[in-house]
């Protein structure tokens, strides 16, 4: 590096400044972020699903729900084609549960088959209400609750 003394016979204070430091602090600044940045961004691994559409078996004894919200927001539920209250849909859910299973033998029966919950949720229904259905057939001790979907247009299902 080179120091300047500038001219003998001029007295006035040097304006220059020497970044030649600043710019090595910057780098080695640099340097370290770029380093530790991913060390401290930690995440935790997780292996999120492929969603695959597959065609459903309807079976006679599965329960098939309908969710949607009323124009005033209220959340409406529909067992088959019936409109149902929260405390109706877990009386008839249980009465249904205990109907299979003592059609298949009772509780302690070998190859107990329970039915399943499927549920249709309009697009537009806040997940309260569809949440509420889940949580009252859980209640009722339904073990197996589905959702069906419309797959996208022009998708073409197949049978793995």
């Amino acid at each position: 590096m080179a120091m300047s003394a500038g001219p003998a016979e001029n007295d006035a204070p040097m304006s220059d400044i020497n970044t030649t430091p600043l710019v090595d602090v910057m780098l080695v600044l640099l340097i370290i972020f770029l380093i530790t940045v991913p060390v401290a961004i930690q995440t935790v691994p997780v292996k999120l699903p492929s969603v695959v559409f597959e065609a459903t078996t309807t079976k006679p004894e599965n329960v098939s729900l309908s969710v949607r919200a009323a124009s005033n927001g209220a959340c409406e539920v529909y067992w088959g084609q019936t409109r149902v209250t929260a405390q109706e849909l877990i009386d008839r859910a249980v009465v249904k549960l205990r109907k299979e299973i003592d059609k298949q033998g009772g509780p302690s029966a070998p190859g107990l088959e329970l039915p399943e919950v499927h549920i249709r949720g309009d697009v537009n229904t806040p997940y309260r209400c569809i949440g509420g259905a889940v949580f009252n057939m859980q209640r009722a001790g339904f073990t197996r609750v589905g959702f069906i979907s419309e797959p996208p247009a022009g998708y073409a299902t197949a049978r793995l």
